[in-house]
């Protein structure tokens, strides 16, 4: 019998739901609630074609934010660094 295990510990991500992540799972909540939301909010406005692309350029941000990793930051402390490098420098 053989146990597979991780070269670097740090790698390991526990799986919550469909094989996401807690994170990842999370904003796509959040990106289908975008979604919706603007869906409702925008439907007496715009045609359904027209709805839908605005539906999905306003879910996509979320929705790549919980799948983002640079040099093992997120996006939001990528994003959070930046900003305060912007602001402290």
């Amino acid at each position: 019998m053989e146990v597979k295990i991780n070269r670097e510990i740090g790698d390991y991500t526990e799986s919550v739901y469909f094989g996401l992540s807690l994170r990842q799972f999370i904003f796509s909540i959040l990106a289908c609630g975008v979604a919706v939301g603007l869906y409702f909010l925008l439907k007496p406005l715009f045609g359904i074609e027209t709805l839908s692309w605005v539906c999905i350029l306003g879910a996509a941000p979320f929705a790549a934010i919980g799948f983002f990793s640079w040099h093992g930051m997120t996006a939001e402390k990528d994003i959070l660094t930046k900003y305060l490098n912007f602001i402290y420098k």
